[in-house]
């Protein structure tokens, strides 16, 4: 599988490249940047995009973090899963397989989720990887479940016609085709806001527009019935919640909700103007969080020997 068409900003050149081998036998491409030894930060993309939707982060983070970001599977490189490879369940056994090949045994991180990603950490909460490693969570623009009943990307009267419309959308079988200045406004009123830079909105078009059709499709089917309100219930780790105030694709009633289920949410921060690609309409309020976590939450440790943790990895 090729990589994503270029975006804009320097590209983080990442320290290592690795396979960490999922419960199915799928294969999860990470990257490692930053210095072994180092705070560890563990970035959960979300549903069309790839470990570049990070780029932001990751440059700012891993001057003195260990940055760790993986492509889901079917995009970026992780090759497409079976037919059946798809949900919840998947997202949460990959997040297991990455936490296991980058992190000692016990070893702790922060742990940041945009959309799908968000969610899969709320699939994997009961997890014994997750409740291992995890010190504090960052959830950016994500819900748990009523996606299609509460999304706005469809201009009318919440209602049955406007649910059918929806799912027609997000399980829609027509390639992307190029970046065009059409595809681009249209990326931008489903996902971002009115007000985000050219430069953002096409970084974040060339991201979407590489996503495969298949993994795009066979993701959109899961998120259209996604419900996860028990793995909220049971995310026990420091959280705390990001959304952007026109959020269409998952609206801050999503994120409110998060805030009030969540055992130990450390508050909601909505962002004006925001919508749905807070990483990249928002970096530097997002990297500051992540920042924010690991200062209060991730002890400062020695410098450790990490021939165990490498030995069970399979090197890209």
């Amino acid at each position: 599988m090729s990589r994503p068409l270029p975006v804009a900003g320097r590209r983080p050149v990442p320290a290592r490249e690795l396979l960490a081998v999922s419960a199915d036998g799928s294969r999860i491409h990470i990257e490692v940047h930053g210095q072994e030894g180092a705070p560890a930060v563990v970035l959960s993309h979300g549903w069309t995009c790839n470990t570049h939707f990070w780029d932001a982060q990751t440059r700012d983070l891993a001057v003195d973090h260990r940055v760790i970001a993986y492509d889901q599977r079917g995009h970026g490189t992780s090759p497409a899963a079976a037919r059946d490879g798809y949900s919840t369940d998947a997202l949460a056994d990959d997040l297991e397989a990455v936490l296991a090949a980058t992190l000692a045994p016990g070893e702790k991180a922060v742990l940041a989720g945009h959309s799908m990603g968000g969610m899969t950490i709320m699939s994997a909460s009961r997890r014994p990887e997750l409740r291992e490693h995890a010190a504090a969570v960052l959830l950016c623009s994500t819900g748990s479940s009523r996606l299609l009943a509460e999304s706005l990307v469809v201009p009318m009267r919440a209602g049955a016609v406007r649910t059918r419309l929806t799912r027609a959308i997000l399980g829609a079988r027509a390639p992307l085709g190029p970046v065009t200045p059409m595809s681009r406004r249209i990326l931008k009123y489903g996902t971002m806001g009115a007000g985000s830079a050219p430069d953002r909105v096409d970084t974040c078009a060339r991201i979407v527009h590489a996503c495969p059709r298949i993994p795009r499709v066979a993701w959109g089917h899961v998120l259209a019935d996604l419900d996860l309100d028990a793995g909220v219930r049971e995310l026990r780790v420091p959280t705390a919640v990001i959304a952007g105030t026109e959020d269409r694709l998952t609206p801050p009633v999503h994120a409110r909700a998060l805030a009030a289920a969540l055992p130990d949410c450390l508050g909601l921060t909505e962002l004006t103007g925001m919508g749905h690609m807070t990483p990249v309409e928002a970096p530097e309020v997002v990297t500051a969080k992540i920042r924010e976590l690991v200062t209060t939450y991730l002890p400062v440790l020695p410098e450790r020997d990490t021939t165990d943790v490498e030995g069970k990895e399979e090197v890209a």
